[in-house]
């Protein structure tokens, strides 16, 4: 399916056109949606578009969010589509569309871009090379257009005979531009702290970088008026900034630093050259890169606290809490309440006691840090005590006090509130918030330590009260629907794809065990982890190693009297990629309850995107994966699934695993959330 997406900002005088050609274009495209997403215009380009089309979906951002918010605001309101991005003054010719699908259906392309020319049909300049700083040298020296007769010294490519043919290109201009789903879910959003200018540069390097081509289709044709930024000063400082930033993001502080003094070279003989009127921009622009700032970015949207179920200091951060607040602290300021726990560990209901009780001081004891620019984390100190009412309210105002002055400190004034752990009602409940999100990973109820009523209490006020409830399981949204209506989400976990690719460099202590290793990664918990499948597995496959990697709340001698099983303990996440890789099958052998009933483990997309084939016991979510994954429903079929991949590889090839899940990026599934979040009430809610 298509989807085109129109950012609009005071745009009445050109969207009714706009919108005319659109529609004529996708006669014969097939299924497709028009998605307008209008930064707070002042004028009555919202009412324009409602009146030319009353089938286009109109999201409203309710500020001046910029133009890649926009774009992804868009996108989010059209999951599964390819999109085609247009500026509002741009005229479709009629076959456009169906050319640049022509086009994205070539193997390897992620972007497709047309001939761009004016109203008089002079031929627009809007093909790229790849900035550097020797071409920014050139540019200032002898000239954009003269630079551009040479590769080396020019971005701007200005021979009229490479606009004649079909191309692969660096980037292009934004104006119009077609994305293919599978690069927009592999890359996700645009980087919106550009605002305006340089952020489809970014995204289309970016796409290059994943593999993804941008290719040039000069049969299909637009018209782009433009020229605001020719003649407003504001526009072209910002364009000279940004210029700068993406260099510096992209190849490090020291190439920033020339790239920022070759713009300024430019920008400075422009202002001599043209004198006190004509040279006004080019000051401007020379002013705001000699003054310029990290970002003006992540105070132009709401901050975002998350309540987690785990602790960013001793558990593995590849939760979902943690990889989506990452994503969203490219955009956004992020504070991470670690986690205050569903019940006191107690002798006699909980194993390790005195552990547990250590390490969550150690992490109470570090309070806030910041691991990464914009993302906080903070570990309250709780008196996690839920039975008693009385406890309950004296930790709700503990915690909540501790997060109010760290708020303050950090300057979160009224945030999205993320809470996956259901004890945080109590706290988030009287906290001034743009949104609260329920993310429902899990049932916590059936946490086996936890006092099951109070939990369930917590649970159904959120999925009473929370604005938007995620889910990752089809199986407990349909199971709340009564309760959640149509504030519920089905979210599915990510994968960071980068992060899970395979390597031949094992760790030694891996290398070192003798193959073929059938493995896991991952808590070994008794709660969610069969330990009597895993020992009937090492007893009855004794010729094969049994690697397990992660933390266990159990003793584990019961597993590792067994010569070929090699228990490596905790490992970072960093290095759990080299740890899989290893790996010649992977399990998931979990118990049958209802927590595990209602999970979507995160492992089985790392898995996969290490192209490793997987043996698991049954659980709902499972049912989409059948074709890639063996599901054992007793342990002797698991023994049997496990020794028949070993002999046959599994059910498909790794390359075909790997890409069955490279549509799963963090980055697009935080997108989601964030349009979701932050929407104001009642955008963006059908076609109006």
């Amino acid at each position: 399916m298509l989807a085109v997406v129109i950012v609009t900002y005071h745009s009445s005088a050109v969207i009714t056109d706009c919108l005319k050609s659109v529609r004529v274009a996708l006669q014969g495209q097939g299924p497709a949606k028009v998605v307008v997403a209008d930064n707070a215009s002042g004028d009555d380009t919202v009412e324009l578009v409602r009146r030319t089309d009353p089938e286009a979906e109109v999201v409203q951002m309710g500020r001046n969010a910029g133009f890649a918010a926009g774009v992804n605001a868009g996108v989010a309101a059209a999951p599964g589509c390819d999109v085609l991005v247009l500026n509002p003054d741009v005229r479709l010719e009629p076959d456009a569309i169906a050319r640049l699908r022509e086009s994205l259906a070539t193997p390897g392309t992620g972007i497709a871009v047309p001939e761009l020319t004016g109203e008089d049909g002079t031929l627009h300049y809007s093909l790229r090379r790849r900035p550097t700083v020797l071409r920014a040298i050139g540019e200032a020296l002898l000239g954009g257009h003269r630079a551009g007769l040479l590769a080396p010294l020019g971005e701007l490519v200005v021979n009229p005979g490479q606009y004649a043919t079909e191309r692969t290109v660096d980037w292009a201009t934004g104006a119009a531009w077609l994305i293919s789903r599978a690069c927009l879910d592999a890359l996700g959003p645009l980087d919106e702290r550009y605002f305006l200018y340089s952020e489809e540069t970014e995204y289309m390097l970016r796409a290059g970088d994943h593999g993804f081509a941008v290719r040039y289709q000069p049969r299909a044709r637009a018209v782009h008026l433009g020229g605001e930024q020719a003649t407003s000063s504001t526009l072209w400082a910002l364009s000279a900034a940004n210029r700068v930033r993406l260099h510096r993001e992209r190849h490090g502080a020291l190439r920033g630093l020339a790239m920022r003094a070759a713009v300024m070279l430019n920008e400075g003989l422009r202002a001599l050259a043209k004198g006190r009127t004509a040279g006004q921009r080019h000051r401007a622009a020379l002013s705001a890169v000699l003054t310029l700032p990290d970002w003006p970015g992540q105070a132009d949207g709401p901050g975002y606290v998350c309540f987690s179920a785990q602790d960013w200091w001793y558990h593995n951060r590849a939760h979902s809490d943690f990889q989506l607040m990452r994503s969203v602290a490219a955009h956004r300021k992020v504070l991470v309440v670690n986690s205050i726990g569903m019940r006191m560990p107690m002798p006699g209901r909980s194993t390790q006691v005195l552990r547990r009780i250590s390490r969550k001081l150690r992490s109470v004891a570090k309070f806030v840090r910041r691991p990464m620019p914009g993302f906080y984390v903070m570990s309250p100190l709780p008196l996690p005590f839920y039975g008693s009412p009385l406890m309950r309210r004296l930790n709700a105002v503990l915690v909540r006090t501790q997060v109010r002055v760290v708020c303050r400190l950090i300057g979160l004034t009224e945030p999205v509130i993320m809470t996956t752990i259901p004890t945080a009602w109590d706290v988030v409940r009287p906290m001034r918030r743009r949104s609260l999100l329920f993310n429902r990973s899990d049932r916590h109820s059936a946490f086996p330590e936890s006092d099951t009523a109070t939990i369930e209490e917590l649970e159904q006020a959120l999925l009473r009260r929370a604005d938007h409830v995620l889910y990752v399981s089809r199986a407990l949204m349909d199971e709340e629907r009564a309760l959640t209506g149509d504030r519920a989400h089905y979210l599915d976990h990510g994968v960071d794809i980068e992060h899970f690719t395979r390597t031949d460099r094992l760790p030694a202590d891996l290398a070192g065990i003798p193959g073929p290793r059938v493995g896991f990664f991952g808590a070994l918990d008794d709660y969610l982890v069969d330990f009597d499948l895993l020992e009937r597995l090492a007893a009855d496959l004794p010729d094969v190693s049994l690697v397990l990697i992660g933390d266990a709340d159990v003793p584990m001698d019961r597993l590792t009297k067994y010569p070929n099983v090699h228990w490596l303990g905790f490992r970072p996440y960093d290095d759990i990629p080299a740890y899989g890789s290893g790996f010649d099958v992977a399990i998931m052998p979990w118990l049958d309850n209802p927590w595990i009933r209602h999970a979507n483990p995160i492992k089985l997309k790392e898995y996969l995107a290490l192209g490793l084939p997987v043996v698991s016991t049954d659980f709902a979510e499972l049912a989409a994966y059948s074709d890639r994954v063996r599901i054992a429903a007793d342990p002797a079929a698991f023994v049997a699934a496990v020794r028949a991949t070993l002999d046959d590889g599994g059910p498909q090839p790794p390359e075909v695993l790997r890409a069955s899940v490279l549509g799963a990026s963090w980055a697009s599934r935080a997108a989601t959330l964030m349009a979701m979040a932050e929407a104001p009430p009642g955008a963006g809610e059908g076609k109006r």
